[in-house]
């Protein structure tokens, strides 16, 4: 099953088991729950974390009784909160994972830029007053790629056994006020791509140069990187599968910025 959800109001992805830390997990298996008229329980590609959102994560779960693929789509939909949205579901083969049969994992982070803060998509961007100047980022980010320790980049609570991770690419884009990164990874380390935001963002508006982000991947001291950008700009929007498993493609996001994004 493939859904997006805005996590402005949620606690992140996982299921917190407290009704005042509601998650993207907890209203998901409530809606399958009620279509299936028993438990069940998901496992996500990739965990979001509080006030991040998905334009495209992908969940599995074994459901003890069949239903129409337009039952878990539709039927799920009239269950869930107007912030979360399934798009497709289909079954899959008993070895499919939705975590670990992924083989990559791609995010865009927005910043937007302008003189006052904005009232509306407040939540769907990082407003920053300064301007950016996107080719130096474009620069700096070309660093990031390849096979490489990212401690630099890693949070101090990331239970990853490893820092390693490889970095398959890294754009940053810019259109009028909005300047983004899209960056797509084998995996990611907790809270790597706002961390790497936080620091792309101070070489966009001239505090570091271009070289700081190889200085900081060498150094591998996150003290030394920027603090980390928040969460309002980040969107996990795609997750790779191997072919042989024909899962329905879908379109990236975020919706308002697809159209310029994906020309």
């Amino acid at each position: 099953m493939a859904l997006s959800y805005d996590g402005s109001a949620y606690n992140g992805w996982q299921q917190q088991h407290s009704p005042s830390m509601p998650s993207v997990q907890d209203a998901l298996e409530r809606a399958l729950s009620k279509v299936a008229d028993q438990p069940i329980t998901v496992q996500c590609a990739g965990r979001t974390d509080s006030g991040v959102h998905a334009a495209h994560q992908v969940v599995h779960f074994d459901s003890p009784v069949p239903r129409p693929e337009a039952a878990w789509v539709m039927g799920v939909n009239s269950a869930l909160p107007d912030d979360i949205a399934v798009h497709w579901a289909c079954p899959v083969d008993q070895d499919f994972n939705a975590r670990f049969s992924a083989t990559a994992r791609r995010y865009r982070y927005v910043f937007f830029s302008a003189p006052t803060r904005p009232a509306i998509n407040r939540q769907a961007v990082t407003w920053i007053p300064e301007a950016l100047d996107a080719a130096v980022m474009q620069e700096a980010a070309q660093a990031l790629l390849g096979e490489q320790d990212f401690s630099a980049f890693r949070a101090a609570g990331c239970q990853s056994r490893t820092p390693m991770r490889n970095v398959h690419h890294a754009q940053v884009i810019q259109r009028g006020a909005f300047t983004v990164l899209d960056i797509q990874a084998n995996a990611f380390l907790h809270h790597m791509v706002r961390n790497i935001a936080g620091s792309l963002r101070k070489v966009g508006n001239a505090q570091e140069s271009p070289r700081w982000i190889a200085d900081l991947l060498a150094g591998r001291d996150r003290c030394a990187a920027a603090a980390t950008a928040a969460p309002n700009g980040l969107y996990l929007v795609d997750v790779i599968y191997p072919a042989g498993f024909h899962l329905p493609q879908t379109g990236l996001g975020p919706d308002f910025l697809a159209p310029w994004l994906d020309a």
